[in-house]
């Protein structure tokens, strides 16, 4: 477990799949405006800001090159993180490919699996909490896991890196903008709690940590694009972030969490 010490009057914010880049430069340009916003609204009391993956619609570390655009974004993070905010990355399915840079230039910490946390704060008091981005959870999805385990290969990602960016980048926004236009075209796979892979994954694991006496006050994860505050049990809510893409914002949903509650809400741009 892994722990962060809250000061006073301090918070910690979660948020996830922003798809920077998607579905053209414009739109994701108003996209990363909305975020800034966010940023710095969080930025008066966050004493560490998660987030869950999926920042970019792509993301390849090359060697010596990163992909072109979201300055503003970066450079929002690296103002956070001078500012001595906490900076926790999760890996994401469209951005399996983050490497060390913003490790090194942003001291962010980068996660690409679940972890669990807790937070101490000034109180006295403690939260866990279990966090992950969600992508190959639970039972079913065998397409995407057998996808991954090519995407993570070590000779595909070798491979793939002597592609010229040019190319390599429009091919990983070609196949990615063809799946989510369809999903908005034809409107989002609606939530079911019976077939929705992540729920029965944090279930799963509830019921394992009630049996080895650590259950988490919070499961918090993105990869659906579904804003879902679930309850578990008396003790414990799965949350799911949704998306900062959807049209109108209206799955952009963040989570705070402090010593006294857990405030789940809609961003507004106001």
């Amino acid at each position: 477990m892994k722990h962060i010490q809250v000061a006073a009057g301090k918070k910690v914010y979660f948020a996830s799949d922003f798809h920077l880049g998607f579905p053209n430069e414009k739109e994701s340009r108003e996209r990363e405006a909305y975020l800034l916003n966010w940023l710095d609204q969080v930025k008066v009391d966050a004493q560490a800001i998660f987030l869950l993956g999926d920042l970019f619609d792509f993301w390849f570390e090359y060697r010596k090159a990163v992909p072109k655009g979201f300055i503003r974004f970066l450079g929002k993070l690296a103002d956070l993180s001078d500012a001595g905010i906490e900076l926790h990355i999760f890996v994401g399915n469209h951005d399996l490919w983050m490497y060390d840079y913003f490790q090194e230039e942003l001291a962010a910490k980068i996660y690409r699996h679940p972890e669990r946390f807790q937070l101490a704060f000034s109180d006295g008091s403690y939260k866990s909490i279990f966090v992950g981005h969600g992508d190959g959870l639970g039972p079913g999805d065998y397409g995407y896991k057998v996808l991954k385990q090519v995407f993570t290969n070590k000779i595909a990602q070798f491979l793939f890196q002597w592609l010229h960016p040019d190319l390599g980048i429009r091919l990983a926004h070609a196949w990615s903008n063809t799946r989510k236009t369809n999903a908005i075209t034809q409107g989002a796979v609606p939530f079911h709690p019976e077939t929705d892979y992540i729920l029965q994954f944090v279930q799963e694991q509830y019921q394992k940590d009630l049996i080895q006496q650590q259950v988490s006050s919070s499961y918090i994860f993105g990869h659906r694009h579904h804003p879902i505050a679930w309850e578990l049990g008396t003790d414990a809510t799965y949350y799911n972030l949704g998306d900062w893409f959807s049209p109108a914002l209206c799955n952009a949903y963040f989570l705070r969490i402090d010593a006294h509650e857990n405030s789940f809400q809609k961003y507004s741009a106001s």
